[in-house]
């Protein structure tokens, strides 16, 4: 069986090579990592500025928690439909679209003066980001030439760069000028639209060469596994979100307070502690989705999230210097996961990019709202402190990924099936 579907991948390779399918098209990738990079960069100055807003309006950890909330709420809910949608009808212009809404999110954000305004701003945050992350991660499959790990890793590195460099603007601009001077950010998104129409014309002009030339469309060959066994994997791969995003919730979101309420450091030195953990992030990124397509994806996924856990279990015991060690060591081990369960998830149920794509960043998401909201509550009620030695254990659920199939990779078939 194994032979036969070697020998259907060398005959239609050269196929698939003529119509320029095959060739990783790393131009498209970088700019839709940069992309991401803008994105994710003002919507981590939702996070960043958390201690300065708390102070200014008096908030309770409970209501910073809800704030969060309603972001990932905003951002987790469509994301599936979203993805879904566009799987039958791709819109290429949705891209830019979706920083448009971000651009108005950072107006709203500017401006807020009370609770009820930062649930509207953050809420047009969460809208930017559900439109945006199921397309441009089909854009990132569509230009990955069959390294989908290292193509989901390039796209998704530029996520995590920006999620790190917006706490460091954050300190360096909003702490020194005020939260007004957010407004200035709507340059960076204004660029972001800029570059998303020109990906959006690359991606239609994907789109109608797939369509004239149906014997350049490829799809995945069937992995032999049973929809129970599928459904089973999509459930282990969802509690591994569920575990890595309720860790980091914790983190992203209360990391800072936790160092000023523990070691008594300053605000904009906490930021800097952050941005050396959202640093990290990116680093384990990139490194992962490679090390998938190497290693098998499954490897990746169980070392990443169990792998994390000594280190989570040492953090909350640690000194200062040892604590911003050891967040780190926890950002470049945890982060490896995520480009390897989305593409892994993707093997389970080809040809539904949008789809998968929009579930998994929308659970994702919505784990990360849930556990601000109820990690918030737990600070409130009992200690910020407590809230970090309670989500050290998370990471042990990483175990469960022993259960999942191994799934054979990058072997493609012809296909007459267009868009």
């Amino acid at each position: 069986m194994y032979m036969e579907q070697k020998k259907q991948l060398q005959v239609t390779a050269p196929v698939q090579q003529k119509a320029g399918i095959q060739k990783t098209a790393y131009p498209i990738l970088f700019t839709i990592s940069f992309s991401h990079l803008l994105n994710d960069l003002m919507q981590s100055m939702i996070p960043a500025v958390y201690p300065i807003i708390k102070d200014k309006y008096d908030f309770s950890f409970t209501q910073i928690g809800v704030i969060t909330f309603v972001f990932q709420l905003t951002a987790s809910i469509l994301q599936p439909f979203v993805g879904a949608y566009t799987d039958r009808n791709p819109k290429p212009l949705s891209l830019a679209l979706a920083m448009v809404f971000t651009s108005l999110g950072i107006i709203a954000l500017s401006a807020a003066s009370n609770f009820y305004f930062f649930l509207v701003a953050v809420a047009l945050f969460g809208l930017g980001s559900s439109v945006f992350h199921p397309e441009a991660s089909r854009v990132a499959y569509l230009a990955s030439g069959g390294k989908k790990g290292l193509a989901q890793s390039i796209f998704q590195v530029g996520g995590n760069t920006g999620t790190a460099i917006g706490p460091l603007l954050v300190a360096v601009v909003v702490l020194t000028y005020g939260q007004h001077s957010m407004i200035w950010f709507c340059i960076i998104s204004l660029l972001g639209v800029a570059i998303l129409v020109r990906i959006g014309k690359w991606y239609e002009s994907r789109l109608y060469l797939r369509k004239i030339n149906p014997a350049s469309v490829t799809t995945e060959i069937a992995h032999g596994l049973s929809k129970r066994q599928v459904y089973f994997s999509i459930g282990i791969l969802l509690t591994l979100i569920f575990s890595k995003y309720f860790y980091m919730a914790g983190m992203i979101n209360y990391y800072t307070f936790f160092l000023i309420d523990k070691f008594g450091v300053s605000v904009r030195e906490s930021q800097y502690c952050l941005f050396s953990f959202l640093a990290a992030i990116a680093l384990g990124t990139i490194i992962g989705g490679p090390l998938g397509d190497r290693f098998g994806r499954k490897y990746i996924i169980w070392f990443s999230i169990l792998g994390a856990s000594p280190f989570t279990l040492l953090l909350p015991h640690a000194n200062l210097f040892w604590t911003i060690v050891l967040a780190i060591v926890i950002g470049v081990i945890i982060a490896s996961a995520f480009s390897a369960i989305l593409v892994y998830a993707t093997d389970l149920v080809p040809g539904k990019i949008g789809m998968i794509a929009g579930l998994f960043f929308g659970f994702m998401f919505g784990m990360a709202g849930i556990g601000s909201a109820v990690l918030g509550w737990v600070a409130d009620e009992i200690s910020i402190e407590y809230v970090f030695r309670v989500c050290a254990y998370l990471p042990l659920l990483g175990i469960v990924a022993t259960f999942l199939p191994n799934i054979k990779y990058g072997v493609v078939t012809r296909t007459e099936r267009t868009e």
